[in-house]
Formats: structure tokens, C-alpha cells, sequence
């Protein structure tokens, strides 16, 4: 947004629970006179779930809604149809981070691998991520992480940088994983912590700024941030309508004005999350920006 004469922080640091949606929606609006930098890709429709073959043509109707609000899509892997995703992507003009899903299963995580090289390869990937918690979630050792780490960047392009994703405090806790990285790919979520949401952004920043000291110069991105609309509240962080549409703009407008990198989490409402792999309750089904119907949860603008 280098465009713009003057910074324009009209809501960071303030507590604007009581801003009027017309204040809201004139700070939509200048995010909007450029593309916000990146979003997660959204891929299952109601009724399917991680494992369901995803279609070409479904992602390409996802896409088209995206496309024309930002300018990198991310995805979180490589089978079952999600390959399709940094294709389209590319064919719209869009840059990618593409994500190799690594899990317990070890024939599904080579299949993963090789398909992220073929995919870069074909010039179909901007920044590879190899794994995406999977140290949080303990389905891997730390060396067997690094092991992969080691084999993609070897067999990536020499151009195309790359990193894993984990939350910010992995990198401090695991500095050979922080080093095997060319791009440290981070993911911020005060709502998990029980921040209360006039403090999030803040929080939220810190958490950026914490990775930062370790990366010893490298690149490091948000590779997930946001705030559930709907489902429920984790200690002092309330999930509401108004919340996750101040939280989207605060951190959008931050990360625009700052030259951060940032990939909003998440672009629809996705159900199987509920209780699906990611078990998170009524609340993950209710972090996208757009609903399960596809429509902007928070204005008519979009």
C-alpha cells in the first residue's frame, strides 16, 4: 500500500468494540484501494472434508472470488485435488505458498514431498513449506523434520526459498529448525492464548517480533493469523461478529502499513473442523472471511 501518502492506523492500539460499522467499513475501504497481501485457501465445501478428492473446478470457483483482493493464496498441501489450488492460482495471476502436509503417515508425506517438487518445478510455487505444526501437533520428531527439510531444499528450484510453519514460539524453542529455514513461516494466534481482543493485535505483534529476534536476518512471514466470528469463547478471547472483523482489520492494516507479510486465516467458513482433524469445536468452523455459502461475513463492500 506504498501508494498512500500518510500511515492511516485508525484502529490500532484503540479499543473500537463500539466503532460504528460505517468507521469499519472506511478502513475496509482503504485497505481495498490495493490487493491485501495473502490469504488462506479454503478448500472444502460444505459437506466435505480433508481426504475428499477436491475438484479443479470448485477451486477455480474459490479462486475467482480471492483473486481480485489479494495477491498470494496459500495452500496446505500437495494430493488429493489440493494440487490444483497453486495452479489456478498461478493461471490468475496470483503468487503461492505452497504447503507439503506432513502427518504419521509415511507414504502420505512422500507423496506430499515429491508432489511439492513437481509443483515447484513447474513454477507453480513462490515459497515452499515444508510441514505445518507438525512439531506442535507431535506427529513428528524434530530430526525427522529436519531430514525433510533438508531433501526439499536440495531438490527445490535454487530460486524458490523455504521454510516450515509452526507457531512462533517453536522457532525459539527449536533453533536448528530456525536455521534449516531460509523463510521462517509463523503462525500468530492471540484467541488461542486467551487474549482479550483489545489487546490482540498488539499480542499479536509481539509474537511477530519474538520470531524476528531468532531469525538471525531471514525472512519471516505470518503464515496465519485471525479470529473466529461465531462458536464459543476461550478464556478472556470473545469470538463474535464485530470482534473478528476488527481483529481482520487491525492486522490487515498493520501489515500493510509496515511491509509485513501476512496470510489472513482463513477465506470461508469451513464445517469438518468442528470435529474433523482439527477438532476445535464449534469455534473452527467460524474463521473465514467468507461464510460456508461464500458470502462476506462483515460487509456489503465485498
Amino acid at each position: 500500500m506504498g501508494k498512500r501518502t500518510g500511515k492511516h492506523h485508525y484502529l490500532i492500539g484503540q479499543d473500537n468494540r463500539s466503532a460504528s460499522e460505517l468507521d469499519l467499513d472506511t478502513c475496509l475501504e482503504l485497505l481495498l484501494e490495493e490487493k491485501m497481501h495473502g490469504i488462506s485457501f479454503s478448500a472444502y465445501t460444505k459437506g466435505q472434508k480433508p481426504g475428499d478428492e477436491l475438484t479443479r473446478e470448485q477451486i477455480e470457483h474459490r479462486m475467482a472470488i480471492l483473486a481480485p483482493r489479494f495477491n498470494w493464496i496459500r495452500s496446505f498441501s500437495t494430493t488429493q485435488g489440493n494440487e490444483h489450488i497453486p495452479q489456478v492460482a498461478k493461471a490468475m495471476g496470483l503468487k503461492t505458498l505452497v504447503g507439503a502436509w506432513l502427518g504419521e503417515d509415511a507414504d502420505k508425506n512422500r507423496n506430499e514431498v515429491d508432489k511439492l517438487i513437481e509443483l515447484a518445478q513447474a513454477g507453480a510455487v513462490d515459497v515452499a513449506a515444508v510441514g505445518n505444526e507438525v512439531l506442535y501437533r507431535g506427529d513428528l520428531e524434530e530430526t525427522e523434520l529436519l531430514d525433510f527439510m533438508a531433501e526439499v531444499r536440495e531438490r527445490l528450484p535454487s530460486n524458490v526459498p523455504m521454510g516450515y510453519v509452526d507457531a512462533y514460539y517453536e522457532f525459539e524453542d527449536r533453533p536448528q529448525v530456525t536455521e534449516a529455514c531460509d523463510v521462517l513461516l509463523t503462525n500468530c494466534y492471540p484467541f488461542w492464548e486467551g487474549c482479550a481482543l483489545p489487546y490482540a493485535t498488539l499480542y499479536m505483534q509481539d509474537m511477530y517480533r519474538r520470531v524476528q529476534k531468532v531469525a538471525n536476518g531471514k525472512r519471516v512471514i505470518i503464515s496465519e493469523t485471525g479470529w473466529p466470528s461465531s462458536g464459543g469463547n476461550f478464556y478472556g478471547a470473545e469470538s463474535s461478529l464485530q470482534g473478528a472483523y476488527l481483529y481482520f482489520l487491525k492486522a490487515m492494516e498493520w501489515a500493510a502499513e509496515d511491509d509485513v507479510e501476512m496470510f489472513y486465516f482463513a477465506s470461508f467458513d469451513e464445517e469438518w473442523k468442528v470435529s474433523g482433524e482439527a477438532g476445535e469445536g464449534d469455534v473452527g468452523a467460524h474463521w473465514g472471511l467468507w461464510d460456508e455459502n461464500e458470502k462476506f461475513k462483515y460487509s456489503n463492500l465485498l
